[in-house]
């Protein structure tokens, strides 16, 4: 009878290692696939800013708009309506899945504050640089702001104090050398003008998003992954909308040029079909993140994430390069090379690379 009850415990406990094991698989994939959906969304919003209203505003023509607007109001507009838009498709999928309810009841709580707090990080400053950067400079930047997981692993230390091991360290510096290498590219002959002033700027996104990251972490641990992102859209969107454009409207002398701009955005049919996929792919960009993250662990989901710093050049040289035709979108080895060590040095942070060995192992 002892052998049978012992026979029984370990084969429940070789199915029980089984199903984690396919669990925390499954947790890789859908965190990997987090990357991609960013890389598509930064390819698909770059592509909606060059069509319809857009390309005149950012063509020959654009004598009727300041270069401050030209640079960093229609950054603003373009984040705004990708947030916006991503927004009502978190609103659509949480209402199919029956979780308004919890949308609503969550917003009161000190995790949802937190939640909108983060979003105000990451979505008026964070991403509205990230879009003025990418206009200025192309792909390119899209690793420098992978540095968020290095940048976290700072400010969670100055913040809460948080332990920053060797290997941890190691990581920040392999992670800031391919910064270094893909800012050696602002000194080539045929680089882009505005290439470093977007690159200092893709910082700016790399900081707000870091932070995003430490203060999120707390609130997305008690949170339904797919109300957090529902949470940070609706945030993120609406306060660019009603806050940040119109702020730089003001500041560019113009408050009517905030309502202006908008109506002709949105009827630019031509431009707003890719808006529509934009933020459909950001919806999963986070939320997997986050699903990703539960699955897997923080710290293997924010490895596998930050590959985006590929898949991002990649998608925009395959989409706008290769796809539509879009001239200069090809990027030098260096570039390449940078992608490349910059998610080594991501995985580095976030975890033990060997500890990936002995998983397999067990």
């Amino acid at each position: 009878m002892n052998d049978v009850s012992g026979s029984a415990n370990v084969n429940a406990v070789a199915a029980k290692k089984k199903l984690s094991s396919k669990f925390f698989k499954k947790g890789i994939t859908v965190a990997i696939l987090s990357g991609m959906c960013y890389g598509l969304y930064s390819a698909f919003i770059t592509l909606g800013m060059s069509n319809g209203i857009w390309a005149d505003w950012y063509g020959v023509n654009t004598a009727a708009l300041s270069a401050f607007v030209i640079t960093y109001m229609l950054g603003a507009l373009g984040s705004a309506l990708n947030d916006t838009i991503s927004a009502i498709w978190c609103i659509g999928i949480a209402t199919a899945k029956g979780k308004m309810g919890d949308f609503f009841r969550t917003l009161k709580t000190k995790p949802g504050r937190m939640m909108m707090l983060a979003a105000l990080l990451g979505g008026p400053i964070a991403s509205t640089a990230y879009i003025v950067a990418l206009q200025m400079a192309g792909s390119i930047v899209i690793p420098i702001t992978a540095l968020c997981p290095a940048i976290g692993a700072i400010m969670a230390r100055i913040l809460f104090k948080q332990k920053l091991t060797p290997r941890m360290l190691l990581g920040i510096a392999i992670c800031f050398g391919a910064t270094l290498m893909i800012g050696g590219t602002g000194f080539l002959a045929d680089a882009p003008e505005g290439l470093m002033l977007g690159i200092l700027i893709a910082f700016i996104a790399a900081f707000g998003w870091g932070l995003e990251g430490c203060i999120a972490g707390y609130g997305t641990s008690m949170i339904d992954y797919e109300i957090g992102i529902t949470i940070r859209q609706c945030t993120s969107g609406l306060s660019n909308l009603i806050i940040l454009v119109p702020l730089m409207a003001i500041m560019a002398g113009n408050f009517g040029l905030a309502p202006s701009l908008l109506i002709q955005a949105v009827t630019s049919s031509d431009a707003m079909i890719w808006f529509v996929v934009s933020g459909f792919f950001a919806v999963f960009a986070y939320s997997l993140w986050y699903k990703g993250n539960s699955m897997c662990g923080a710290a293997l989901g924010m490895a596998c994430n930050g590959a985006y710093s590929f898949w991002g050049p990649f998608f925009c040289w395959l989409i706008l390069g290769v796809v539509v035709g879009q001239e200069g979108w090809a990027l030098a080895p260096i570039a390449w090379a940078a992608a490349i060590v910059m998610a080594i040095g991501i995985l580095i942070i976030s975890m033990n690379p060997l500890d990936l060995f002995k998983k397999k192992e067990a």
